[in-house]
């Protein structure tokens, strides 16, 4: 570092700050710096700078479920922002399960990370890991869930206006009969109910308890959820789904009834995954700009990790997006002229 410093005529301690990124180094600086870095093939010594420091450059990510690509998406957001800044990150992947995720808290805590980020799967106002994590002293931010009872960091989106765009998109389509299939007992499958009914509600139609089915996790939850639906009496024309993979279920199990997406039974997802433009019938959606949001938090949480003390915590809201594709379309459910 001191020869950086020397040949760039700069003082010791501004290459300290730009190689973390700190706010009081200019991006024009920073990039001296990487540059000169690169051509000495220079390499932290983190365990030094630990010694000096007190910190572990090691944070915790806990996630519920890795196989789902929003989730990956937020681990490369968070990966993206940390990792130029020193620090290693430790997934922990919960399977939405709250008895491995108070585990895997308890787990990362005593490995001493300078701080956590995590979409918790915690249900029925257990506060305890929380408030083990307070006692600890460890900084972290919640992104996508937040936690009834829980004052803390947030970066995620408002979900009840996640359901409210996907609901109000079906009734612009023409659709009268909607249906939702709803998630897991978190903030988000709450969140997203709610904004389901406010949207009925305001169009002044009625919220048909039958046609509120929840699903498990993933596509599997959604096939089986929309087979329950088409068994009632009417089906639904539309589906509005949790999220993009119980969505693709859904699809799924109106085509193998013979059925047609969008002209018989519309269908909306949320979360813009990655392959949702490429299912047999691209998916319409609600974009909720998941590497964004784990770019942001990655930022809350060294803000939080550098602060001399506790600051007051914040909330990051990114304003929901919507995406209308095949499966939705209002044009193809005008059934085609006789030849």
């Amino acid at each position: 570092m001191k020869d950086i410093a020397r040949d760039l005529g700069v003082s010791l301690m501004t290459v300290s700050k730009a190689l973390r990124s700190h706010s009081d180094i200019s991006e024009e600086t920073r990039q001296r710096v990487l540059k000169r870095m690169r051509k000495l093939n220079y390499q932290p010594d983190w365990i030094a700078r630990s010694m000096v420091t007190g910190r572990t450059y090691l944070v915790g990510l806990v996630l519920p479920d890795l196989m789902h690509s929003f989730f990956a998406e937020v681990a490369m957001g968070v990966s993206r922002k940390l990792q130029p800044l020193g620090y290693q990150v430790m997934i922990a992947n919960t399977e939405e399960d709250p008895d491995i995720e108070k585990r895997d808290l308890e787990v990362l805590t005593a490995r001493r990370v300078d701080g956590l980020i995590i979409a918790s799967a915690q249900r029925h106002r257990d506060l305890a890991v929380f408030r083990a994590l307070k006692r600890a002293g460890t900084p972290y931010v919640l992104v996508d869930r937040t936690i009834a009872g829980v004052e803390a960091n947030f970066v995620g989106i408002k979900d009840q206006d996640v359901g409210h765009i996907a609901t109000e998109h079906l009734i612009a389509q023409g659709a009268t009969r909607i249906a939702h299939i709803r998630g897991p007992a978190v903030s988000t499958g709450r969140g997203r109910l709610r904004g389901y009914r406010r949207a009925l509600a305001c169009a002044g139609m009625t919220v048909r308890p039958d046609y509120i089915v929840s699903a498990q996790w993933g596509d599997r939850g959604g096939y089986e959820a929309m087979r329950e639906l088409l068994e009632r009496d009417p089906p639904p024309d539309a589906v509005f789904a949790y999220n993009d993979p119980v969505a693709a279920g859904a699809i799924r199990a109106v085509l193998e009834a013979g059925l047609r997406v969008p002209q018989d039974i519309a269908v909306i997802g949320a979360g813009n995954i990655l392959y949702s433009d490429q299912l047999r019938v691209p998916l319409s959606t609600v974009d909720q700009s998941s590497s964004l949001m784990g770019e942001r938090a990655a930022e809350l949480l060294i803000e939080c990790i550098e602060a001399r003390k506790p600051p007051a915590p914040k909330k990051i809201l990114i304003p929901p997006k919507l995406v209308v594709r095949d499966s939705s379309r209002l044009a193809m459910r005008v059934a085609p002229s006789a030849a």
